[in-house]
């Protein structure tokens, strides 16, 4: 009789779901994909969010980015919460006029900025009437003309584009509201060694190396990594996991847009309609 009450306590038992060694092959597999992607976000390929239109319209609110951490090497900031234990720059290479760059604030290294590289170390730069000199020459642009963009909240705001074309040949396009805002005059700047001059293409809505307070010149040691190419954009009714609102909030015509600089001689047929300006 004892033996039949034993038998049935034991069927009543719940079975046993996930055992102790199961557990363990989860929690392992995890901190393995964990670590690959810590691996590749730190030395290969970290995705950005473009939160501001700073950028406009080369980058927009809502694309997603991934940033190419080897094309200029690495420092402690290319690494999530800088923990790296690097003092100077490893594998290093300059970042060339033109490119598009994530960096970390100077002045706030907790949050990061993306801009254009508009002057090297050593050289010149000003803002004067709205136009840019470099090394004490006019920086070319052509005119586009004038486009109506959402500048959030339902507003439009009226904008004047152009083709700026860089001293090594770079186009690249730019808005301009006019060329009296309060961040077109400037000093004349000489870059430090070691230091870049950067820009927002949507000029008169950028916080760039123009405002010595919050950006000024950029350290190469700050310098995350260069922008290559869009993987995912929005326009502005979805957000990246939200699935179900794709179909209706993806802008498929920007889905792996390259960032890359475009040189002179790639691009002369956009300048044939283009007017001096």
């Amino acid at each position: 009789m004892s033996d039949e009450i034993e038998n049935k306590a034991d069927n009543t038992k719940p079975p046993t779901l996930i055992n102790k060694g199961e557990i363990s092959e989860f929690a392992k597999t995890a901190l393995i994909a964990v670590g690959i992607a810590l691996l590749i976000r730190s030395v290969f390929f970290e995705p950005f969010h473009i939160p501001s239109g700073s950028m406009k319209p080369t980058l927009l609110v809502g694309d997603y980015l991934f940033v190419n951490k080897p094309a200029y090497g690495y420092s402690k900031y290319s690494f999530p919460f800088d923990v790296a234990p690097i003092e100077q720059r490893i594998f290093s290479k300059e970042p060339k006029r033109g490119d598009v760059i994530v960096f970390a604030l100077p002045t706030d290294t907790g949050v990061d900025y993306i801009k254009r590289v508009i002057a090297l170390p050593g050289e010149r730069v000003m803002v004067s009437r709205g136009r840019l000199f470099i090394n004490d020459k006019i920086v070319p642009r052509t005119l586009v003309g004038n486009v109506e963009v959402d500048s959030g909240n339902g507003r439009v705001q009226n904008l004047t584009g152009y083709i700026e074309t860089l001293p090594n040949g770079v186009q690249h396009k730019i808005y301009e509201i006019s060329d009296y805002e309060p961040l077109d005059n400037t000093d004349l700047y000489t870059i430090p060694e070691g230091h870049y001059f950067v820009m927002g293409d949507n000029r008169d809505n950028s916080q760039d190396s123009r405002v010595a307070s919050l950006v000024g010149p950029v350290p190469f040691e700050n310098i995350v990594g260069r922008a290559d190419f869009l993987f995912f954009s929005t326009n502005g009714f979805a957000s990246l996991f939200e699935i179900w609102k794709w179909p209706w909030s993806i802008r498929y015509n920007r889905l792996f847009m390259d960032i890359d600089p475009v040189h002179l001689d790639d691009n002369e047929e956009g300048l044939a309609d283009g007017k001096a300006g």
